[in-house]
């Protein structure tokens, strides 16, 4: 155990959870998750070296975000939906329609629900999808948490319109930046669910994300999550978005990893009960220098449960993407089904790539499959489109919009679909 690190933060920790008023087993789970940082390994990503990446270290005042408004302003369209805003860990807009209060919909910071919904958020908080003590980087989440936000949806409450959540970072801060997204979507419920992280403003500051969401769906629960990630370029990022469903319900991920520094992602599926469900989309862009390192496992637990992972990305100069997929199946999980697709277009000779599909079948009664390509932009393809008069250029942008499509059309808010097709554009040029 490294006993500086307990010992240099523990009464800062201490002290922050008191300052939140948060009940004991918070405390107590934060204490015991410091003291396990430095016993704990990093987690493996198969062909990515983060061991010197700043992902434990602290910057600054381990608790304060910066709090200068002054130069902010929200800038999300008015929108009549469901929305929530943070920038560091000050909330700064909550807007939740009284129909939906009324109908036990909570919609609020993590800290005021660890208040006023104490057993709801103690039920889940990293007790069911993700462990404070699986590696390194779990622990030292659970010890340094700042801020974030909880989502419950009460039982058979069928949300219509998508509940909106926007995390914003400052370009100009040292603060680690380390929140937590809790979702609990009761018995028989559904609910379509948009986040996004966004690092705004002027300034060259280095810093780390630890970013950790966890999305419980109950029997029945039907849950479709959306998420775009900008983080800046100097923000060296870890996230962990998993999925803990039970008998019948279902988890449907479309991710649109757009950040521009260093970044290592668990996006992961636990299909615990019978007849669980899974699809998870994710796009990814690498560009300049930028490492990405992106594990996307579903794990078939249950009977006749089904995973399916599509991956795609695409590598401009010197950029490295790596996309490991992971489709186990327990067993016992009878009757199920995991099947995956990764693929990897890169657009300079100088970019790195790598699409590792890995089957774990530990049951005969099943169907699983795979399919993995690593390779430039399809000639034939680009001979088609400039033969009927399109320069070059605009002729690859219209493959690479096409090769990231599918994550786009499953993005529940028309909105944020041109807004990732932007940023997309943006990216490529």
């Amino acid at each position: 155990m490294n006993e500086t690190i307990e010992k240099t933060y523990l009464d800062d920790v201490k002290a922050f959870s008191v300052s939140q008023g948060e009940p004991s087993w918070m405390l107590e789970l934060r204490l015991a998750a410091l003291n396990k940082i430095d016993e704990l390994a990093l987690p493996v990503i198969e062909r990515v070296k983060m061991h010197r990446w700043p992902l434990t270290k602290v910057n600054g005042l381990v608790f304060d975000g910066e709090d200068n408004l002054d130069e902010f302003e929200l800038h999300e369209k008015e929108s009549n939906h469901p929305m929530f805003a943070q920038f560091y860990n000050r909330t700064i807009k909550e807007q939740l329609p009284q129909k939906l209060a009324d109908q036990g919909v909570i919609f609020t910071d993590i800290f005021t629900a660890l208040k006023e919904h104490e057993e709801l958020v103690k039920e889940a908080y990293m007790q069911l999808a993700v462990k404070y003590d699986e590696d390194k980087l779990t622990a030292f989440h659970a010890a340094f948490m700042n801020s974030g936000m909880f989502l419950y949806v009460p039982k058979n409450v069928e949300i219509e319109e998508p509940m909106e959540a926007y995390f914003y970072h400052s370009a100009a801060s040292e603060v680690n930046f380390t929140k937590h997204v809790l979702i609990l979507a009761d018995t028989n419920s559904s609910v379509s669910y948009l986040e996004k992280f966004e690092t705004i403003g002027d300034g060259e500051a280095k810093s780390t994300a630890s970013i950790v969401v966890e999305v419980i769906a109950k029997e029945g629960a039907k849950v479709k999550f959306a998420a775009i990630d900008q983080l800046g370029k100097n923000v060296t990022t870890y996230f962990n978005r998993r999925a803990h469903i039970l008998r019948d319900g279902s988890v449907d991920w479309a991710i649109g990893v757009m950040n521009d520094g260093n970044v290592v992602a668990d996006f992961d599926s636990d299909l615990v009960g019978e007849g669980s469900h899974s699809e998870v989309k994710a796009v990814a862009i690498s560009a300049g220098r930028q490492v990405q390192g992106i594990d996307t496992r579903v794990t078939n637990y249950g009977r006749h449960s089904v995973g399916h992972i599509l991956q795609h990305g695409v590598i401009r100069e010197r950029g490295t993407l790596t996309f490991n997929g992971i489709g186990h199946i327990i067993k016992g999980a009878v009757g199920s089904d995991a099947q995956q697709e990764s693929r990897v277009m890169m657009l300079s000779d100088k970019a790195r790539g790598d699409a590792n599909p890995i089957l774990l079948i530990d049951e005969n009664e099943v169907t699983a499959g795979h399919a993995a390509s690593v390779g430039r932009v399809d000639p034939e393809e680009m001979y088609y489109l400039m033969s009927r008069g399109l320069e070059r250029i605009e002729a690859e942008r219209l493959v690479i919009r096409g090769f990231l499509g599918s994550v786009l059309t499953a993005i529940p808010v028309k909105a944020v679909r041109d807004e990732l097709a932007e940023v997309i554009e943006r990216k490529l040029i």
